[in-house]
């Protein structure tokens, strides 16, 4: 019998958040248990926000529709749609959509993007 050296993820899972932002994981800790890697669908509505964090995580973002705002280290970049940004890990970094369109992204964490290693600040 032939080993099966590739996974097609054709069901990603939602992960329910309380912001409004749809997060669809193909790939990563909740979905096959990878702890080197995820990868996430994302759509930020208008206005959302999260708070700063200091993740302990490199975090990679190419936007595909719309754009996005990060405050890294104090400096305000915005990214848009066809362009990408990473993040390296322990930095300081918020991640916001203040604008009028939604904002449509993929982000890939390495390691993978846990709860316990984003250290959100209250």
């Amino acid at each position: 019998m032939l080993k099966k050296n590739y996974t097609l993820q054709k069901s990603p899972l939602i992960v329910p958040t309380a912001d409004g932002k749809r997060i669809a994981e193909h790939f990563g800790l909740a979905t096959d248990g990878n702890p080197d890697i995820s990868i996430a669908h994302m759509i930020a509505p208008p206005g959302w926000s999260e708070p700063f964090q200091t993740p302990e995580f490199d975090e990679y973002t190419l936007v595909v529709r719309g754009k996005k705002q990060f405050m890294v280290e104090g400096k305000k970049i915005v990214v848009r749609a066809g362009e990408s940004i990473k993040i390296e890990r322990n930095t300081r970094v918020q991640y916001s959509n203040p604008f009028d369109e939604t904002c449509e992204y993929i982000a890939i964490c390495t390691p993978a993007f846990s709860i316990e290693k984003v250290n959100r600040e209250d």
